[in-house]
């Protein structure tokens, strides 16, 4: 039984910093690659960032460095560290395999962004 638990949003001011947590249990942790998404209300849900099963790190090119994903195999937990946030990356934010997703979708955790 697959789940992945997204957790550590919140509200922020413009500039402030948050790190969500993925914790991932019911599967196989270490040889998995996990990317990050999100999601805005009457939007597409877009690609983030991705970790791979060796830690090889990937971000869409609109963050422009601001964030980065990392990954603690004793935990089975994948973060992604938010800095210099702005009001355009409010969103719900979800986790899932990467590069093949799990068909169920969490939760998410909502980031939100104030001017």
């Amino acid at each position: 039984q697959v789940q992945l638990v997204e957790s550590g949003g919140g509200l922020v001011q413009t500039g402030g910093s948050l790190r969500l947590s993925c914790a991932v249990s019911g599967s196989i942790f270490d040889n998995a690659g996990f990317g990050w998404y999100r999601q805005v209300p009457g939007k597409q849900r877009d690609w983030v960032a991705r970790i791979t099963s060796v830690g090889s790190t990937a971000y869409a090119d609109s963050l422009k460095g601001r964030f980065a994903i990392s990954r603690d195999n004793a935990k089975n937990t994948v973060y992604l560290q938010m800095n210099n946030l702005k009001p355009e990356d409010t969103a719900v934010y979800y986790c899932n395999y990467w590069p093949r997703s799990f068909d169920s979708w969490g939760q998410g955790t909502q980031v939100t962004v104030s001017s």
